[in-house]
């Protein structure tokens, strides 16, 4: 009910802003850059942009990161890639009220561009935000709330767009790596179902902070874009205390006494689920928009092959084994010089021992 509240507010002050505004010679537009929260969708953080125009008594943010959670389907078309975003309008003190009660971090930057191109863009925004042109078919690094601020951002500039300045050397999965660092879980999975995409060099300008930080190094015509960065509320998200069932110690601890019990039916009915998973990893691929899950090499690991091993007997399973063996190796090689090699490294061995040992059991 409280998303449903939000977005219906939101489409009230839509319409409430819907009428043509000229922006006086102070009014000032600054982009604003959201720290990351405590709840799992907070992790990267938030972009959004501020127009402030005193005299017209105008202060609202754009905000194009809004969803509907009663889309028909959400789920599926969110693994899919077709969930459809949309832009939004609000006041300022209601935007910045949100993120006081969350504790979380809020910068603004000030443009310095000039009368014209501020009006230029407000018009563009009001434009997009006001028409069907508000909604777009979010992607996780190519189309979101920073991509679409900073497409906006270029449109009005006489000079280069802004590009990317920094980590550009690192992987996206490099990038986003630490972001998971008190979600044990969330790291996991995020790493499990991105595929071959998130480690190319993350050329594309697609988090909060990124953005920020290229703006501040921005200049045009010989000035800095940004003219002065101001701290609006501090960060006061408390660092989560170490829980054992939230860390790679508890997936240590579970498969060790699985392997401990050298149990065959133990073995079979996990590597199942290991099948299951590559499985859906592999479907996932085919099915999804998503260039992020495409060509999923941890398939090899979790091998959809698992999925045979309690129906195959004598000489076939000898040889469903080796296979098995075989991708694996050929996993181990292509992560190893990848950041979530330790995180994956439990699952290897448990595989690696169970194999070897269902194989020796059968020789017997």
């Amino acid at each position: 009910m409280r998303k449903k509240l939000f977005i219906f507010l939101i489409l009230q002050t839509c319409i409430a802003f819907a009428q043509p505004i000229h922006l006086n010679d102070d009014a000032t537009i600054k982009v604003i850059t959201c720290g990351k929260g405590a709840e799992l969708y907070t992790t990267f953080g938030h972009t959004a942009i501020r127009i402030e125009d005193t005299k017209n008594n105008v202060d609202v943010v754009y905000n194009f990161g809004l969803f509907d959670f009663t889309t028909s389907n959400f789920y599926a078309k969110f693994v899919k890639g077709d969930l459809q975003y949309f832009a939004g309008v609000c006041q300022y003190s209601d935007f910045i009220a949100e993120y006081q009660n969350e504790g979380r971090k809020v910068t603004e930057q000030t443009l310095n561009i000039s009368k014209s191109q501020k009006q230029q863009l407000f018009d563009l925004l009001n434009k997009t935000a006001f028409s069907e042109d508000r909604y777009y078919t979010y992607k996780f690094i190519d189309r979101n709330c920073t991509t679409m601020i900073l497409e906006k951002i270029n449109a009005i500039l006489d000079t280069k767009n802004i590009e990317k300045t920094d980590f550009k050397t690192l992987s996206y999965r490099e990038v986003l790596y630490p972001y998971f660092e008190n979600h044990f879980w969330f790291k996991l999975g995020i790493n499990v179902i991105f595929g071959e995409r998130t480690d190319n060099k993350a050329t594309q300008l697609f988090l909060p902070i990124e953005l920020q930080n290229s703006l501040e190094r921005y200049q045009t015509n010989g000035k800095k874009l940004v003219s002065e960065t101001k701290t609006i509320l501090p960060d006061r998200q408390t660092e989560s205390s170490f829980s054992f069932f939230d860390s790679i110690y508890f997936i240590i601890l579970i498969l060790a006494v699985l392997a401990i019990l050298r149990n065959k039916k133990v073995f079979l009915f996990t590597f199942f689920l290991f099948g299951l998973l590559g499985l859906f990893l592999c479907m996932v691929g085919l099915y999804s928009q998503h260039q992020e899950v495409l060509w999923n090499y941890n398939a090899l690991l979790f091998n959809p092959l698992f999925i045979l091993m309690p129906f195959v007997k004598n000489k076939n399973k000898k040889i469903l084994i080796y296979s098995i063996l075989a991708s694996l190796t050929i996993y181990i090689c292509m992560l190893f010089n990848k950041p979530h090699f330790t995180l994956m490294l439990p699952f290897i061995i448990y595989t690696a021992f169970g194999l070897f040992w269902i194989y020796r059991v059968k020789q017997k």
